[in-house]
This record gives structure tokens, C-alpha cells and sequence, in this order.
């Protein structure tokens, strides 16, 4: 069990109390136990496991016998119970934005909505549209959001799928007879979300390789199985296709496999231009053709130098004007996770984080950065604990007090004292001037009012953007990869505005966003706009999004010079005009 686990279980018997009907008071006290295990500075699981809470202010007799039971045991029989009074298909309608606990309990109660299907129903039908707090617009939004959801229903985010792809491809790689093998397709072009992923093994007995992977503990069920190819899916749902070939094949195979399909048919007429065939196992000679025997290609390196061509990184294969610039050795020399130095845009317990900001900092220096930003969520942000001024100084002098620490330690490491500070309506800021002079660092952010015009939201972060205290743009579209679509926004507009106020722009790393789209960040690095990649960490273990954050940005062909976050420690205090602790 984790603190994670305990926080979870309180929260989700806050919300089956909710659907039940249950005293306010008693579902507040579920809440806050969650709140107060999230933020408890010690280990609280071993506290718990040993019934030793007492004392722990939010922590009640109850909830203390209820951890200790969930802690020791693993489960809690009162949780269990709980959820036995609801089908399970009800708990798919939380994942429906805009349907709280409390219109979930009016359609079940009212209407007899259990299911996702049943849900589209009553929408469609009218039903809901009559319900007291409903009405037309909300209805047509659900509907909205569970067409959105089953348009991408058979889809995955790359974060939910990197896992899963590394130990399979480990398994694959312990077979005595796997010569070479790697994850091709959307997934190796760092795509944001993937249909399936697809697995390329070289060896000379593919039997056995196809026995070995459909045989792994991840797989769920064979749909599949040949003498050279096979597919699967996981049990998460996840379409896995495997394909053998032999070594000397390996190279374009995995140049075929990895796509795209517009990246390939261009290849495919460069080969034709100099007299070859090219498919998905090799290079040969065009019918009739007089040229040399084509060599065979120990990798992809050497196929893309046979045709003339630098060689193209597997992010940047879209057809977007790589094989122009592979041509005219024009390529640019992509950023590698190497070149971070530091991150901005995390958050601690202080809000809506569950870890300390000294656990946030010990994890960034473990990962061999020089420095961490913490931007905690503004006051406006109820919903995740934002912190007002008082409680912000607070913090303020917290990060200044560990920074002298360091100093005094000899370890080059700094924390920035930032905020991420919601964009109002208006496009005013959460807090006023003299606060944000406080600060190292500004991330300004939407958080609420997502549905305005076009218009008026380009103008809201126009606005926003162009205050002088606001270093850099947070997730610019707000977007939540297949839970909700991004806001009406110009970005174009909105990269110019950073590019006449000098305002950065985030690569948020964080699976679910993954935004400023990589789509963009071409015409921004020429508007001379700067990226920096931010993980939007809410753990010690979101650190790691800064590898989805350098793979996008890859793919959206920047190199160090365009991401802030490359420059080190002494510079980013020069950069963000702060004098260095002494």
C-alpha cells in the first residue's frame, strides 16, 4: 500500500457516501482524511500499518481503524461494501466531464443511469434535459463528451503505453534467439496517442520468438498467431503486432514499420528515382534497371545514406519537410534528455502535490538536475488547495531557507520559488503586482471558463501574456488527450503575442497534455519564441514525464538552443535576473 492507495480509498468512500445520500459532515471527514494523508510530511502507511495515527490532527478514531485496516491488510471491508451497493459500470460515469457526484446521484436516482449507455439514453431522449440543474445544455455537452469518448475509444496515451512497450520489448530481448528488436510505428515516432504499437524482432528461428511473445504475462488474449507474425492484445486493451524477420531484412523493415505512411511513399520515390524498389524487407533492383546490386543495410543509417539522405530521426518521419531538409543537410540536431538542466512547473503538497517540497527537490537532484521551479496552484484554484499570499510567503521563505542549506552543503542545486497563477476570465491574473514581484518565476495558466469564444480566449491569454511579471504559458490549450479537447483558441495569434512580449511557452510533459501541441512548435522557434519543458509533476515520480516532454519536443524538431530549461544553473540566474545564494 502506498500513501497514494490510502488517499484514494478515503476519497472514493467520500464520493460512494455522496451517491448514497449520506451526512454532509461524514463525507467532509472522508475528504479531508484524504487531504490530510496526501500532505502528512511522514510515513504515514507505516504509521498506519502500526495504528499509530493517534494524535494526527484530521485523522479521527474511524478513519484511524479504517487505514490501519486498508494499510495492514490491503483492503478494507467497509470500502468493499460500499461499492458492492453500485453496479460497477456506474463508476464509468465519473470519466464523463462535467458529471460531479451530485448530478451522478440525480440520474441514478431519478432516471436509473448505471452505465455509459444508459447515460447517452437519457440524454439523447430528453430526460435529462427535464431534470432539475440539467436542462438542453447539459445534455448536449454529455452527449459531446461520450461521442469524443468512443471516437477514441481503441486509442492510448504514449504515457500509458511506454511502460508496458519497455517490458515487452525486454522480453523479447531475453530470448536466446532475438538477434534485434525494437518498438516501430506511431508509438517509436513519439506520437501523442497510438491505435496499437508494433514489434520488430530479427532472428533466424521466428517459431520460437513467436511462441516467447505470445506467451508473456502481459498478454491477455492471442487474436493471432503465424509463422512469422502475430498479435495480441494486453490486458489494458492494447493491440500488440509482432513481426520476425531475418537480420539482413532488419534495417528497412524497421524503416517500413516505423512510418509514417507519407514519410514512407517519399522514400519509396527516391528509391525508384535512382533505379530501386524499396518495401518492407529490403532494397532491390528496379525491373530492367542497369544499376549495382544494392548493398545490405546493417541499419537505417545506411539505407538513408544509400538514398542520399542525412539520417532522419524516427519523431520527425511525417512528411513535414524532413527528407527536403535530410537532403540539403539541413536537419537540425534535435534535443536530447541529456540537455535538461532543470524544470519548472511542479507542484508539492502545499496544494494539490503529494510530496513535501523537500521530497519534490531530493528526487530532482537525484535525477542529476541544478535546479527545480515550484509553481504551486494560485488561490483561484480552489479545487487544488491554491495558495493564497500568506500562504505563499510562506512557502517563499521555505525554498529560501533550503537554498541556503545547499549553499552551505557545497551542492549546486537551487529551488526557484515560482507560482503557477491562474489567467482570470478577464485575463487578469490570480494575484496582484506586488506579489508576483515576490516570485522568481510566473507560469500563468487557464484553469476555468473554458468555454468562451475564440475570441475572447485569445484575447483573455493575450492579455495574460503580455503582463510583465508572467515568464511562461502553461498548457496553452488546456487540453486532456482522450478525456477533453482542447479550448477555442488562435494559437498562432497567441505565439505571436509571446513573441512580442518574450514570454515562453510550456511543452507540458505530463501524458494527458503534452501541450503546446508539437504541431506548433515549428512556426514558434521561427517567431523566436523559447520552449520550456515542464513536466507539471504532482509527485516525485512525475519527474520522469520529462522524457514524454523531450520526445515530443523532438517531434517538433527543437533542438537545445530553443528549450530554456537546457541552459544550467549560473544561467538560469542570469536568465531570470536573480543574484545566486550565498
Amino acid at each position: 500500500m502506498t500513501r497514494d492507495d490510502l488517499a484514494d480509498t478515503l476519497e472514493e468512500i467520500a464520493l460512494l457516501l455522496e451517491l448514497k445520500g449520506e451526512n454532509p459532515f461524514k463525507i467532509r471527514a472522508y475528504r479531508s482524511g484524504a487531504e490530510t494523508v496526501r500532505q502528512f510530511s511522514g510515513d504515514i502507511v507505516a504509521l498506519a500499518r502500526e495504528n499509530e495515527l493517534k494524535g494526527i490532527k484530521g485523522i479521527g478514531d474511524a478513519l484511524q481503524q479504517k487505514l490501519h485496516e486498508l494499510a495492514s491488510t490491503g483492503k478494507l471491508a467497509f470500502h468493499e461494501n460500499l461499492r458492492a451497493e453500485f453496479p460497477e459500470s456506474l463508476f464509468d460515469l465519473f470519466k464523463i466531464p462535467g458529471l460531479g457526484p451530485k448530478k451522478i446521484k440525480a440520474l441514478y436516482d431519478s432516471l436509473e443511469v448505471d452505465s455509459i449507455a444508459r447515460l447517452k439514453e437519457v440524454a439523447a431522449s430528453g430526460e435529462m434535459a427535464a431534470l432539475p440543474g440539467f436542462g438542453a445544455k447539459t445534455a448536449e455537452k454529455v452527449l459531446e463528451a461520450i461521442a469524443f469518448r468512443e471516437s477514441n475509444a481503441d486509442r492510448f496515451r504514449l504515457g500509458d503505453v511506454a511502460a508496458p512497450v519497455a517490458e515487452i520489448l525486454d522480453f523479447l530481448k531475453s530470448h536466446p534467439d532475438c538477434l534485434r528488436a525494437e518498438a516501430a510505428g506511431s508509438y517509436r515516432r513519439a506520437k501523442e496517442t497510438v491505435h496499437d504499437v508494433d514489434f520488430l524482432v530479427a532472428s533466424s528461428r521466428p517459431g520460437a520468438i513467436i511462441d516467447h511473445f505470445t506467451s508473456s504475462d502481459r498478454v491477455q488474449k492471442v487474436i493471432a498467431k503465424g509463422d512469422t507474425k502475430a498479435s495480441v492484445y494486453l490486458e489494458n486493451g492494447l493491440q500488440c503486432d509482432l513481426r520476425v524477420v531475418s537480420n539482413e531484412e532488419f534495417a528497412c523493415a524497421l524503416a517500413y514499420f516505423t512510418g509514417s505512411k507519407e514519410h514512407n511513399v517519399v522514400m519509396r520515390g527516391r528509391a525508384l528515382e535512382r533505379g530501386y524498389t524499396l518495401n518492407e524487407y529490403r532494397l532491390g533492383l528496379k525491373e530492367g534497371g542497369d544499376r549495382d546490386e544494392p548493398p545490405v543495410f546493417e541499419s537505417e543509417a545506411q539505407l538513408y545514406e544509400f538514398l542520399d539522405l542525412e539520417f532522419i530521426a524516427p519523431e520527425l518521419r511525417e512528411n513535414t519537410g524532413e527528407v527536403e531538409a535530410a537532403e540539403s543537410g539541413d536537419l537540425p540536431r534535435l534535443i536530447e534528455v541529456e540537455n535538461l538542466r532543470g524544470t519548472f512547473h511542479n507542484h508539492t503538497i502545499a496544494s494539490d502535490g503529494k510530496n513535501t517540497l523537500e521530497e519534490m527537490a531530493q528526487a530532482a537532484i537525484e535525477l542529476g538536475l541544478q535546479y527545480l521551479g515550484i509553481a504551486d496552484h494560485s488561490k483561484s484554484s480552489f479545487q487544488a488547495n491554491g495558495l493564497d499570499a500568506t500562504r505563499l510567503r510562506e512557502q517563499i521563505g521555505e525554498i529560501r531557507k533550503l537554498n541556503r542549506r545547499f549553499a552551505e552543503e557545497g551542492t549546486k542545486f537551487r529551488i526557484f520559488a515560482g507560482n503557477e497563477v491562474d489567467i482570470l476570465k478577464d485575463g487578469s491574473l490570480d494575484f496582484d503586482d506586488e506579489m508576483l514581484g515576490e516570485l522568481d518565476y510566473v507560469v500563468a495558466s487557464v484553469h476555468n471558463a473554458m468555454t468562451l469564444s475564440e475570441k475572447d480566449m485569445t484575447d483573455r491569454i493575450i492579455k495574460a501574456v503580455s503582463h510583465p511579471a508572467v515568464t511562461m504559458l502553461g498548457h496553452l490549450t488546456g487540453r486532456l488527450l482522450l478525456r477533453r479537447e482542447p479550448y477555442a483558441v488562435n494559437v498562432p495569434a497567441v505565439i505571436d503575442a509571446c513573441a512580442d512580449t518574450g514570454t515562453i511557452i510550456e511543452l507540458n510533459a505530463n501524458p494527458w497534455r503534452l501541450d503546446m501541441d508539437w504541431r506548433w512548435w515549428k512556426l514558434a522557434t521561427e517567431k523566436g519564441v523559447k520552449c520550456a519543458i515542464n513536466p507539471d509533476a504532482h509527485a516525485t515520480a512525475h519527474l520522469d514525464f520529462l522524457w514524454f516532454g523531450v520526445k515530443l519536443a523532438r517531434k517538433g524538431w527543437l533542438t537545445r538552443e530553443d528549450v530554456i530549461n537546457t541552459l544550467d544553473l549560473s544561467e538560469m540566474e542570469t536568465f531570470l535576473k536573480l543574484d545566486p545564494v550565498s
